[in-house]
């Protein structure tokens, strides 16, 4: 039998219509730094390209890589019949959930029309992959 070798996951990447605005408005949201920012190639749309935002030195988190989709199209959540439907999203721990969700829609993102869970929000990003905040009692970060 062959053993299972050494393997870290590092990174998400997320398939986006413009992945450096997706970037910096995630970059806003988490308030982590772009990265790595690459423009588009010769040939292609100028939405083209690949951004990554990274945690803080101070902070815990995989990287989150955003890459041109040129076949993108938005997600419909919650899933229904014949639509392109969220396969993944993000979890994010929070502090104070009502006062993180006005922070997000400052920032650009959209209050989820169904919210299934009371203690849970469901948001969308710009380019409308849901990603979902949860309130925790402590959440790593810069003061811990």
């Amino acid at each position: 039998m062959v053993r299972r070798p050494t393997m870290a996951v590092t990174s998400v990447t997320i398939g986006a219509p413009d992945p450096r605005d997706l970037a910096a408005f995630y970059a806003r949201l988490l308030g982590w730094p772009v990265t790595a920012s690459e423009p588009a190639r010769p040939g292609m749309p100028p939405e083209d390209g690949w951004a990554q935002i990274r945690p803080p030195a101070d902070q815990t988190g995989l990287t989150l890589n955003f890459e041109y989709e040129a076949k993108f199209t938005r997600p419909v959540w919650p899933a229904v019949d014949a639509a392109q439907n969220a396969t993944q999203h993000l979890d994010i721990a929070v502090a104070d959930l009502e006062e993180t969700v006005r922070w997000a829609l400052e920032a650009g993102a959209i209050l989820a029309d169904v919210q299934p869970q009371k203690d849970v929000r469901v948001m969308l990003d710009p380019a409308g992959h849901p990603f979902c905040m949860f309130e925790v009692e402590s959440v790593p970060g810069p003061d811990q």
